[in-house]
């Protein structure tokens, strides 16, 4: 129990740390910069505390449960020597965090507005919730895809340099065949992907799974699925945007 009260401090205390800079800046913006007092102070305060509070159950939860249900999972499914499952349970979870992920949520919804302002897609309230759901379906197929051939690299041991050259590749390629409306969301939401729901999951299952492969080093075979993650969507998007 007492452990469990000094580790919650110590992220409470790494949240103030992190958040400190973003307070200082806006407020010499406001108060140097603009020369106005805060609007609503006692609200804007309350609203800090429960971020930091937030911030810090966050990364709390994320060390107590995530990455160590990453790691064994990976462990587990390595152990029994099926890659069916291995690729199965990775597909899964690639698919089923992006899909989830809040800030894919909101990039597809603002998406789908912003089309239908500029006349791409029908203005009805419909056709943009399908089109915000198509768009969120192939970007969570995407990172199910990414994940599944990151999860591949590690098991042969691929160089990834190549494998991101080639994604690179192809994504100038398909960058100069794309309408000119979906370049900008495909490029942006391979950043949204990448976000707080996706990361911890990914990249405790690289490190579980290259931890426990005779032969791969966790620090030179376990990380690089993110980049797979950032990488596939903006592929995927850009083709999308060719077939719609």
């Amino acid at each position: 129990m007492q452990k469990a009260y000094w580790s919650f401090l110590i992220s409470l205390l790494s949240s103030l740390r992190d958040l400190t800079p973003i307070v200082v800046v806006i407020a010499c913006f406001q108060l140097l910069v603009i020369k106005q007092p805060f609007p609503d102070f006692f609200e804007m305060m309350s609203g800090i505390a429960l971020v930091v509070l937030g911030l810090t159950f966050f990364i709390y939860g994320l060390e107590l449960g995530l990455f160590p249900i990453g790691e064994r999972m990976a462990h587990a499914l390595a152990s029994k020597g099926n890659v069916w499952w291995l690729i199965v349970f990775a597909f899964a979870l690639g698919f089923g965090t992006a899909i989830a992920e809040p800030a894919l949520i909101a990039v597809a919804a603002k998406a789908a507005t912003v089309m239908a302002e500029g006349g791409v897609i029908q203005s009805g309230s419909e056709e943009i919730k399908q089109y915000a759901q198509g768009l969120r379906l192939t970007v969570a197929l995407s990172v199910g895809f990414a994940i599944v051939l990151g999860a591949f690299r590690i098991i042969k041991g691929w160089p990834i340099q190549y494998l991101l050259i080639a994604g690179y590749l192809c994504i100038v390629v398909l960058t100069l065949l794309a309408p000119p409306e979906i370049i900008g969301i495909a490029y942006d939401v391979g950043g949204v992907t990448t976000s707080t729901i996706t990361v911890p999951l990914v990249a405790a299952l690289g490190v579980g799974l290259a931890s426990c492969i005779h032969g791969r080093n966790p620090m030179l075979d376990g990380f690089g699925l993110i980049a797979f993650a950032a990488l596939a969507p903006i592929i995927f998007v850009l083709f999308y945007g060719l077939v719609m």
